[in-house]
């Protein structure tokens, strides 16, 4: 196995704790950031989300900009010599998305880097996939780190579904979680940042495989496809094939799961046309049982969950699956290893 790129530290702004470690120490013991929000759900009750507990009433974009600085900041830490020598690439909500927060990435992005003082002649480069886009980040990333373009990677995912645009059509098309309707998923909002840099000795976390596919009987499917999870169960292949692994040689699953069943079906049948060897039952950590739907951010805020656990030994030992998908049908999957 060769690793693709090193992970080598986090930073995360959670519903749960406003950096990696308390948003990691939250997250591992099961505690979730769920509580009244301002929305109005079906039956004149206050929708149930998770909003971050900001230091001020920040709004808009000038929230999401504090919110991925603040994870920027926090990732810098552990590497302070790639603060002026990274690129920058920022994953955001997907542009269809309606209500989105920061219509205008490249604005968003000039703003993050004027809270932060970023100043890097690598530039930023804008993924605007929705929950995936960390792991086309990703992709990009492993290339720069490879031909030589720079020395440093740092990825950002930042992103809201609380606001009042999303909520009214999320609401309308029966996707939130009310009392109602249990089906639905919980809005939430956060911010996480990995910094990536070339393989070396001594990472605490590593790339092995990533495989992205397309899923066409999407969760908004109007022409009655047969569901069988076919994109997922391609990145899953192409994952393990980079990896040069099997399924059964997989410890431990973390995905975005953010609450509706397609999501844990999708998930349910691509493990099921992959496995071809008896194993231990796997565990699988959900990010959306502590936060919700994070959106964009999720992929950092996975990779960041797993080099926590990778540093203080409470996660299994060996090859970790990651796996985020979008309503658009975009599926990804990627694998991993602590030190």
């Amino acid at each position: 196995m060769t690793p693709q790129l090193d992970i080598v530290s986090s930073g995360m702004v959670t519903a749960v704790g406003l950096d990696a470690l308390s948003s990691c120490a939250a997250m591992r013991a099961r505690l979730d950031g769920f509580q009244e929000t301002r929305f109005v759900a079906p039956g004149d009750e206050w929708l149930i989300g998770a909003p971050v507990p900001m230091p001020r009433n920040w709004i808009g974009e000038k929230r999401l900009a504090h919110m991925a600085a603040a994870a920027i900041v926090e990732a810098s830490e552990a590497a302070p010599e790639a603060r002026g020598n990274a690129a920058l690439i920022l994953c955001l909500a997907e542009e269809s998305r309606p209500g989105r927060l920061a219509p205008d990435a490249q604005r968003l992005a000039a703003r993050i880097a004027e809270v932060i003082g970023f100043a890097s002649p690598h530039g930023v480069r804008i993924v605007a996939h929705g929950r995936p886009s960390g792991h086309v980040a990703l992709d990009q990333a492993r290339r720069l780190l490879a031909d030589g373009t720079c020395p440093y990677v740092m990825i950002c995912g930042v992103d809201s579904y609380l606001t009042s645009g999303t909520i009214t059509r999320y609401l309308a098309g029966r996707r939130l979680q009310t009392p109602d309707n249990p089906e639905g998923f919980i809005p939430g909002e956060g911010a996480a940042a990995v910094l990536c840099a070339r393989p070396g000795a001594g990472a605490p976390l590593r790339l092995f495989g990533l495989g992205l596919a397309r899923e066409f009987a999407h969760i908004h499917n109007t022409k009655n496809l047969p569901f069988r999870a076919d994109g997922m169960t391609s990145a899953y292949k192409s994952a393990f094939a980079e990896a040069g692994c099997r399924h059964s040689d997989i410890v431990l699953k973390i995905g975005d799961l953010p609450g509706e069943s397609y999501w844990f079906k999708q998930t349910a049948l691509a493990m099921l046309r992959t496995q071809r060897e008896a194993t231990d039952v796997q565990p699988i950590w959900a990010i959306a049982a502590s936060l919700g739907n994070v959106g964009a951010a999720v992929v950092p805020l996975m990779l960041g969950w797993a080099l926590d656990a990778g540093r203080k030994g409470y996660g299994p030992k060996g090859l970790v699956l990651v796996e985020a998908s979008a309503d658009d049908g975009a599926s990804a999957a990627l694998v991993v290893r602590a030190a």
